[in-house]
């Protein structure tokens, strides 16, 4: 039997999974999945075109509170520290790309089935 720590995690691969096939339907590129560093993470990096979206993920199995609201301040820190990080070291800060970070909520609706809510440009990076 698994443990609930790790059907969180299967739920939430299961999010980020559908929420990059939304993303290849619309266009876009998956450039990395959970990237990464010592300063933050970011679920997804995908491109199209000369935009790139970091996009944070939060995925609930239940409604119980306002899912806009879970990312913090020091989570959104975190996820701009991945994002200049990601941008650094592949050498986007050069090239005449643009960049914002979204969000993707997907929790049950009234019936039960899992519910997408896409925020793009969620939130800013205020030191660009």
């Amino acid at each position: 039997m698994k443990s609930n720590t790790h059907y969180r995690k299967d739920y939430g691969k299961q999010g980020e999974t559908s929420v990059a096939k939304a993303l290849c339907t619309q266009g876009f590129t998956i450039l990395a999945s959970n990237y990464a560093t010592p300063l933050g993470e970011v679920d997804i990096v995908a491109q199209h075109k000369n935009l790139i979206v970091f996009v944070e993920v939060k995925v609930r199995s239940s409604r119980y509170f306002d899912l806009s609201t879970v990312i913090t301040p020091s989570k959104q820190r975190k996820i701009i520290c991945a994002a200049k990080h990601f941008m650094a070291s592949y050498a986007y800060q050069h090239h005449d790309i643009a960049y914002r970070f979204d969000v993707a909520l997907i929790e049950p609706n009234s019936l039960g089935t899992p519910t997408l809510t896409y925020l793009a440009d969620a939130f800013r990076d205020h030191e660009t």
